[in-house]
Formats: C-alpha cells, sequence, structure tokens
C-alpha cells in the first residue's frame, strides 16, 4: 500500500517551485500519494503538477480544511513551510513530521552583522538534508514547471515580436525591484524588444516605460496570469529579473537569465537551481555595500534612503551577452 504524504508549503510562487524536486524525488523513489496544501492565492502555482495526487487549500485559516485533512489518514507530513502555522497543523495532525534547517538565526546575523555564517548550501538541498532518514535522494534534474493543458499557451504569444527579452517588473518588497531608471538605461542600448511582465501592482509603471519607449517596451504587466506570464519567459532569448518568484520559474524551464540582487543575496541559499546542470544565469550585486543584506525579505523602502544596491548596478554584462 502506497504511503499518503502531505506537504506543507503554504506560499508563495518561487518558494513552491523550490519544493518541486522535492516532489518528484518522493513520488518517484517511495512511491507515495503526494499532498500539498497551499493558501488558496498560490494553487495554482502547482496545480499541473503531475508528481501531486491531491490540492488542499484555505483562504484565512487551516482549520477550514483540518476535519478533511485528519480524514486522510496521513502516514508522514513534510513541513517545507517552517512557521506557527505549519507547526500548529503538524500538532493538529499528529503524524510523523519531517522538516529541515531554516537557518533563520544564520540570516539573521548575516543582515544584523554582516558576519556570513551561513552553510554554503542551496536551500533546496537543505531541504534534502531533512529527508535524509526516509532515504530520498536528490536526483540533480532542478526545478519543474508544468503548464495548464487545458489552455490555449500558444495564442498567448500571438503578436509578441519573433526575438524578445523578458523583464521582470514585479517582487514581493520594493528593495528587491529593478528600478524604473534601469530599465530606461537598459532600453536606450539593448536593440531587441523587452516584455515587461508582473502582477496588477506592476501595471502603471509597466505603461509608463511603453509610453516612454514605444515598440520597445510590450507592456504585460497585470494581464496575464502566472501560467500565461511563464510561457512568455518560455519564449523569450532572455530573462532580466530580479530575486523573485519569476527566476525560479525561469530556472525551471532553463532559460537564459540575468539576475539582479538587491536587498537580498544569493548566500541565503535561493539563487536559481538547476540541479546537478550547469547554470544558465549570471548574477549581478553590489558589492561591498556597507548596509546589504538588510533583510532576507525585503522593505516598501530603502531604509538608508539611497538604493544603492540596484541604483549602483551596472548593465553593461548583459549587453556583453546580447552581442556574442
Amino acid at each position: 500500500m502506497k504511503r499518503k504524504i502531505l506537504i506543507i508549503r503554504f506560499s508563495s510562487i518561487g518558494d513552491l517551485i523550490l519544493i518541486t524536486p522535492i516532489v518528484r524525488c518522493l513520488k518517484m523513489q517511495l512511491d507515495s500519494e503526494i499532498h500539498l496544501i497551499t493558501k488558496a492565492g498560490f494553487k495554482s502555482v502547482l496545480v499541473s503538477n503531475p508528481y501531486i495526487d491531491k490540492h488542499w487549500s484555505f483562504d484565512k485559516s487551516i482549520f477550514e480544511c483540518l476535519d478533511e485533512l485528519k480524514s486522510e489518514s496521513f502516514d508522514l507530513v513534510i513541513d517545507l513551510h517552517k512557521n506557527t502555522r505549519s507547526f500548529l497543523l503538524r500538532i493538529l495532525l499528529h503524524k510523523p513530521t519531517y522538516s529541515f534547517n531554516k537557518i533563520n538565526i544564520w540570516k539573521w546575523i548575516m543582515c544584523a552583522f554582516k558576519i556570513n555564517l551561513m552553510p554554503d548550501k542551496h536551500l533546496v538541498d537543505r531541504y534534502f538534508e531533512g529527508l535524509r532518514a526516509l532515504h530520498v535522494k536528490n536526483d540533480g534534474k532542478g526545478l519543474d514547471y508544468f503548464f495548464n493543458k487545458n489552455i490555449n499557451q500558444e495564442a498567448i504569444i500571438e503578436g509578441l515580436p519573433p526575438k524578445f527579452i523578458v523583464g521582470v517588473l514585479g517582487a514581493a518588497h520594493f528593495t528587491k525591484q529593478i528600478p524604473l531608471e534601469k530599465w530606461r538605461e537598459l532600453m536606450g542600448s539593448v536593440k531587441f524588444p523587452i516584455v515587461l511582465i508582473g502582477g496588477k501592482n506592476e501595471l502603471l509603471s509597466g505603461k509608463q516605460l511603453e509610453l516612454e519607449f514605444p515598440g520597445r517596451f510590450i507592456n504585460c504587466a497585470g494581464q496575464f496570469s502566472i501560467d500565461q506570464s511563464a510561457k512568455i519567459i518560455e519564449s523569450a532569448m532572455m530573462v532580466i529579473t530580479p530575486d523573485t518568484g519569476m527566476m525560479h520559474i525561469t530556472a525551471a524551464l532553463k532559460k537564459p537569465m540575468h539576475v539582479f540582487w538587491g536587498n537580498t543575496i544569493p548566500q541565503f541559499g535561493m539563487s536559481p537551481y538547476y540541479g546537478t546542470k550547469p547554470g544558465i544565469h549570471r548574477n549581478h550585486e553590489v558589492l561591498n555595500l556597507a548596509c546589504r543584506p538588510c533583510s532576507k525579505l525585503g522593505f516598501p523602502k530603502c531604509p538608508k534612503n539611497h538604493f544603492n544596491c540596484m541604483m549602483q548596478q551596472q548593465i553593461t554584462p548583459i549587453l556583453l551577452d546580447l552581442e556574442m
């Protein structure tokens, strides 16, 4: 009889993409029935993943589906979120549980004192370390992204230029976002059109750039779902992105990208992940800033009011890549 496993990861886009190697390896190596619980707003991210047998979601409280979860009689619970809410769910389900080292104390020390005590290990590899007792091994295949087969994906890219770059406008926090000034600087030198993607919060920024550079910027921000934006990424020559969920989708789709790091750093363990395959991305950082990193997440404004971690970024490496 198959073991029934519940994976807990409530959010967000990038974090859910980062658990896909765990989902795949649990399914393939343990021949398990895999269930996943997320917040309702993020259910669509992995809804087409064939390695997940059943999806659970809630709007505001885990108690919305607790009775049904209990009735499933899970054999194991794997907590890949590891916060107060996930800990409560683990207690209420009262099943054998596996989790991982979140290294938050080391991240805090890095942000507060700029002392790096963090392990040189990606988050995905730390996930696998937490499952060592289950004898689940990393297959080295990297991240997964699966498109919804019920949507006409080809219609999404109709009307786009044959060759284009994707620019990811949005990020969860302002201090992760690439400033408009940098997009303007880039467009002054790049000969290919840039298709802008993002959420509804980026709609006005996208329109502004589109008006300033007619035919050069194509604004798709706020117009497409995550799945549709991923299709645009799949069709692009290259992606320019900050540290955000679309960065991880780009890695899953094995597309070349340039990553602009603002207040966060790759050493937190959440850089683009390719498993044992060679990476096809380039990190851009303003090194030796006394204030960076200032947070493991981000802020609505730069705490120092200068935003040098983004404003001092150089675009020359991108231009050199496009000339190759």
